[in-house]
């Protein structure tokens, strides 16, 4: 029995179990597995490992889509997370190359998916606050929010779930060195019901921009003299 006689439940049932460069290599070889590989119903789920991946035409993007996990735990990760003002050129030009990219898929999420339930990003440096609230104004849906050493969110994304996250559940902000303790306590404040978690977030160093660290420094100088 060749494969392309089995019905098209089976072969949704199939492709499941492939990941993403197999399902598409598999469509590649005659038109009703592309077509297959076309479903929505397949797509109700996406995982990706890095940036890189979120560029390749291996998977369907839709309404369809409702667990979506971007997970980059390569130790390239650490350079995104140096402060941007401390980065020397070799790792600005390394930025540089991916530094929109988790950003500009998140906004097509936007555009695209709305009944999305669940999103966890992890070692993603260069997302912002301003991509989370877009995230939560167009995915009403969200239920799980886990961000896990997200360098650049702070305490706007915890006061965006307070007015754009009526149908979260759960936030995660482990490891985000910008959330701090008051923004913590003001969301489980206003947001008793949410299974809220932040690993480590309000006890690490949180960024210093050079105009305040240099205002510290004239003040311990100043101490000093005194």
């Amino acid at each position: 029995m060749h494969i392309t006689q089995l019905n098209r439940e089976c072969l949704l049932h199939l492709f499941s179990f492939l990941d993403k460069n197999s399902r598409k290599n598999l469509a590649k070889t005659c038109h009703k597995l592309l077509e297959v590989f076309q479903d929505p119903l397949l797509w109700s789920l996406l995982n990706f490992h890095s940036p890189v991946e979120l560029k390749k035409d291996n998977f369907l993007l839709g309404p369809a889509l409702k667990y979506l996990s971007i997970c980059w735990y390569s130790e390239r990760v650490k350079v995104c997370n140096i402060e941007d003002w401390m980065k020397n050129s070799f790792q600005r030009d390394f930025c540089n190359r991916h530094e929109n990219t988790v950003s500009d898929f998140l906004l097509d999420v936007c555009n695209r998916c709305p009944n999305l339930l669940s999103l966890t990003l992890s070692g993603c440096g260069h997302v912002t606050d301003d991509c989370i609230l877009l995230l939560l104004q167009n995915c009403p849906k969200l239920r799980t929010l886990k961000l896990e050493n997200c360098v650049r969110i702070t305490d706007q994304t915890l006061q965006a779930v307070t007015l754009h996250g009526g149908s979260l559940q759960t936030l995660h902000v482990d490891f985000c060195r910008n959330i701090t303790r008051a923004g913590l306590e003001g969301l489980r404040e206003k947001c008793p019901s949410v299974l809220l978690r932040a690993e480590r977030s309000a006890n690490m160093i949180p960024d210093s921009q050079p105009e305040k660290k240099l205002t510290l420094e004239k003040a311990s100088r100043k101490l000093v003299q005194l």
